[in-house]
């Protein structure tokens, strides 16, 4: 027999076996674990899972125009051509529905990743670059903590007007503070650690050290903050194209379906015009929250899932 044989042999289920074993012990794999654990974080993933697909692939799926207008079907009930029936102008509410999902959550996705890079930026420069710029970027985010979130987004709106991009830009500059000010409570913390001071005294700068050191301790803040904001950005945007103020028609959005379906008429007669935005807006915020609960407390382990 050949001794280098059998040792190469025996070789790849002993690598196999200590890599499963360093993985469970990383901290990665013992939060997933306790978020796998967890039912409604879990059903969350799974629903939320289900809706971007479906506002992703709805047009292979259905293969309709969500703005194709069909004259001999106005309002028309639910049925096998129309399955959640039609609106004032004969488009199919269905396929209206997917595709204001999907430009909602691109607009809140958006909104979210711009809102985390202002936010990551400001509380790092605050808790890094000194006293200086701590007190300016703190009396910056101050200032905009006091103003009323109501009336500034409502200011902003009118400023940016209507359309995909004024609509993430208004989102975005309403929702960094927050986030600002947890990511710098971490890193003044951070920053007296032994290794920040070492790599201080080595010459690094404030732009080094946010991307070497501040960046990596504050990931779980970060995930925490973009699912949890996405959820408000979505009803944000909601908001904006119920008042006219966000995604302006003929484009759907769910916020503009409301919108269009607000009449007494449609209330009453024609409830599927407006249950079915409802609806999906609704799931789409309980995934959403579900996930971002369960996120919160698998990568923070003293907290439980309320």
């Amino acid at each position: 027999m050949n001794p280098a044989g059998t040792g190469h042999s025996t070789s790849r289920p002993e690598r196999y076996t200590t890599w499963r074993t360093t993985w469970r012990a990383h901290p990665l794999a013992q939060a997933a674990g306790r978020f796998a654990g967890n039912p409604l974080p879990m059903a969350g993933l799974i629903l939320l899972s289900a809706i971007l697909l479906a506002v992703i692939f709805y047009g292979m799926l259905l293969g309709v125009d969500p703005n194709a207008i069909d004259l001999t079907a106005l309002n028309a009930p639910p049925d096998r051509t129309h399955w959640l029936g039609t609106d004032g102008v004969g488009r199919d509410v269905l396929a209206r529905m997917l595709e204001g999902g999907r430009i909602s959550l691109i607009v809140a996705g958006s909104a979210v990743c711009v809102s985390m890079l202002i936010g990551f930026l400001v509380g790092a420069v605050a808790a890094l670059g000194g006293a200086l710029a701590n007190a300016c970027a703190m009396r910056m985010t101050d200032l905009a903590m006091t103003l009323p979130p109501v009336v500034l987004l409502l200011v902003l709106a009118s400023i940016a007007g209507q359309g995909i991009a004024p609509t993430i830009l208004v989102i975005s500059l309403l929702s960094w503070p927050v986030l600002a000010r947890l990511v710098r409570a971490r890193l003044l913390e951070l920053r007296e650690r032994e290794f920040v001071i070492a790599a201080r005294g080595m010459g690094g700068g404030t732009w080094y050290l946010m991307t070497r050191h501040a960046l990596p301790n504050c990931i779980d803040i970060l995930i925490v903050f973009a699912t949890l904001q996405l959820a408000q950005a979505i009803l944000a945007e909601a908001g904006l194209s119920f008042l006219g103020m966000g995604i302006p028609p003929p484009a759907a959005s769910w916020g503009n379906m409301l919108n269009a379906a607000r009449s007494t008429v449609v209330l009453e007669h024609y409830p599927w015009q407006w249950l079915a935005p409802g609806i999906a807006l609704l799931l789409t915020e309980l995934a959403i929250n579900f996930v971002g609960d369960g996120l919160s407390a698998a990568l923070n382990p003293r907290s439980e899932l309320g």
